[in-house]
């Protein structure tokens, strides 16, 4: 079979071969390339393509439509969203994700963001640069702090490990049942009404689309500070930039875009007051990538031994 790789691992080009060696070994063509976000390169590059790998770099109907060989797509990635998901199913192509590699990475980001809206890091290192002093940066604790998780699945779990190890009273709530030890379960609107920070944790369905909106930044405590690390479109933009401009949260921190980085400059949460913004990198660790790539990996032998896994 042809395998194509349309986008980097971020592993290195020495690991990238010894898990492409085996593969070839079995007498299979495997093809790596950087990433190429035109639909064309994309074509002329994967059209006799039997697998496809990616990332988070968007796989269209259209770029599907041209690789008629096209059997299996292998996503190094949690979220398939960006996939052409309809088509895949429509012409019986299997499609697998990449779940459980960011089980550590995503959690870790949460707090470095959270501790850095309560302590105001990033204004203070401005200030010792501009040979200021400590005023106006008296932070805040999380110790006794109430910390809401929205999706208690396993990165969610690991946020709240994370959140009661930092003494906090942890809330959860998850549209399927489910009773994690040490988290109070309860629903959204409760959850938005008593928590201090709320951190998302959900993929992007049509369900949770548009989940955080203007009603719901309304239902939460004044000061209170959300996180997203989960996935653009869950919230308004707007709606919270909008909250962030009257002050009714003391801040919010974002990952992730409606569209992947780079964001415009003119984006209203970039127009907001205390907006914490990374370019997507929660799951960006050199430990995650590898993980990743192991079990990317694993996907393709298994698919390719008639024991496909992580099927989405």
């Amino acid at each position: 079979m042809k395998i194509v790789l349309l986008e980097s691992l971020g592993i290195a080009e020495k690991e990238l071969d010894q898990f492409a060696q085996k593969l070839k070994a079995e007498g299979h063509e495997f093809c790596a390339y950087e990433k190429n976000t035109d639909e064309d390169v994309q074509i002329e590059r994967a059209k006799d393509a039997d697998v496809i790998m990616i990332a988070n770099m968007p796989l269209s109907g259209k770029v599907i439509r041209s690789c008629p060989s096209l059997k299996y797509i292998d996503v190094a990635f949690t979220g398939v969203d960006h996939v052409a998901m309809d088509y895949c199913r429509e012409r019986g192509i299997l499609v697998s994700n990449c779940a459980g590699y960011s089980n550590t990475a995503v959690p870790e980001l949460v707090f470095g963001m959270e501790l850095s809206l309560y302590r105001s890091i990033v204004a203070c290192n401005q200030a010792v640069r501009e040979g200021k002093d400590k005023t106006g940066l008296i932070g805040l604790e999380l110790e006794g702090k109430k910390f809401g998780i929205i999706g208690m699945g396993a990165i969610g779990t690991r946020t709240a490990q994370l959140a009661a190890a930092f003494g906090c009273q942890v809330y959860g709530y998850n549209r399927s049942p489910k009773s994690p030890d040490g988290v109070i379960m309860t629903d959204m609107e409760t959850l938005l009404k008593e928590c201090d920070i709320v951190s998302l944790h959900v993929p992007l369905t049509e369900q949770t689309k548009g989940l955080i909106g203007e009603e719901q930044l309304r239902l939460m405590k004044p000061g209170a500070v959300l996180i997203n690390t989960a996935r653009g479109p869950v919230v308004d933009s707007n709606a919270l930039a909008a909250a962030l401009e009257e002050g009714r949260l003391a801040g919010a921190a974002g990952d992730v875009f409606e569209t992947e980085p780079p964001v415009s400059p003119e984006h209203p949460l970039l127009q907001a007051p205390n907006l914490l913004a990374t370019p997507h990198v929660a799951f960006a660790t050199k430990e995650a990538l590898y993980k990743r790539a192991v079990i990317v990996f694993e996907n393709i032998s298994g698919y390719l031994e008639g024991r496909p896994q992580n099927v989405m």
